[in-house]
């Protein structure tokens, strides 16, 4: 019988779909070189045909399969970060399909590190076009598990590489222009892309004011299906409070050690630091939006650069948000 990689890499080649792990999320991979294939991603994902999907390719070597004008920040940025949770967005060759770059002039690529999914993009050759593997919009998996309650049989294949040890999304990096521009904070720190470059990052958080289509900016995303609500704890125990007394049934998610104040109050505690919260967040967002509360009350995390990544995520996430 053969391995799951032989039988991934013949699915991929006949023009399927399979769900692949990397560090950051689990992805929807098919052929980035063969349109019908990257259409199924769109319609199995009920993803807009106009949202440009990541090329994964297995390392530097390959970027001028899939880019031209490819400015020296790129090669310093792939030389320091891949294999890894960094995306850049450059301009296309020309024989790359509408259907990966959203009908634009750019294509993102990166090289991610999962050694399941380096073996296989080493052996397929070509570059896989894999957005996260769950339903457009919805709360991106981190498990083999999470792939499958998504999609079901209608999937036929899913590599199982563990949990994702970054557990957000790849930072993407535009390298259009005269100057670099972070589009979304992920897995590789600003600070540490930066510190390569010798300059500082615009910061663009809406897909308007970046001038480019990319995964990741519109303004509701990665949200579960349940009512998401962020706030300062003390917020979030009166909000609980209310909405209790209401008829409703809550669970408060923090990151600080409230254990003690929350007696009686359904409530989990996510990881102090924010590598670890970065890792557990899709996977306790999942977890509780099954188990059939009204709302979830999600504790805010602390404004610093650290935190950046999980900033995006959970502001995009959110439903609302209670002011103070």
């Amino acid at each position: 019988m053969s391995s799951p990689i032989e039988q991934a890499l013949d699915l991929l080649r006949a023009g399927e779909l399979v769900g692949i792990p990397t560090e950051t999320v689990y992805g929807l991979a098919a052929d980035a070189a063969n349109p019908a294939a990257v259409a199924r991603i769109f319609a199995l994902k009920g993803r807009p045909a106009d949202h440009p999907v990541i090329i994964h390719i297995a390392g530097a070597a390959q970027l001028q399969d899939w880019a031209k004008d490819i400015p020296a920040a790129a090669w310093q940025l792939a030389e320091a970060f891949w294999p890894g949770p960094l995306t850049l967005i450059l301009p296309r060759q020309p024989h790359v399909p509408d259907a990966v770059t959203g009908g634009q002039d750019t294509v993102g690529l990166r090289a991610p590190s999962h050694p399941v999914t380096q073996e296989l993009l080493q052996r397929f050759g070509g570059g896989l076009a894999a957005p996260s593997a769950n339903q457009f919009g919805h709360v991106s998996p981190t498990t083999a598990q999470h792939v499958a309650d998504e999609f079901g049989a209608r999937l036929r294949l899913v590599l199982d590489g563990g949990p994702c040890l970054v557990g957000v999304e790849s930072t993407i990096v535009s390298l259009i222009g005269e100057r670099p521009k972070l589009l979304r904070p992920g897995g590789v720190p600003r600070e540490a892309i930066e510190a390569v470059l010798g300059q500082e990052l615009e910061h663009h958080t809406k897909a308007k004011s970046a001038g480019i289509r990319t995964s990741g900016l519109l303004d509701s995303h990665y949200a579960p299906r349940t009512r998401l609500i962020t706030g300062s704890f003390e917020q979030l125990l009166a909000e609980a409070a209310s909405r209790e007394q209401a008829g409703e049934k809550v669970v408060l998610l923090h990151h600080q050690n409230w254990s003690d104040a929350l007696p009686a109050q359904p409530h989990h505690q996510l990881p102090g630091d924010p590598v670890g919260y970065a890792r557990t967040l899709y996977a306790t967002l999942r977890e509780f939006d099954t188990q059939g509360f009204d709302t979830l009350l999600l504790e805010a995390t602390p404004a610093q650069a650290a935190w950046l990544a999980v900033q995006d995520r959970v502001s995009r996430a959110a439903h609302g948000r209670l002011e103070n």
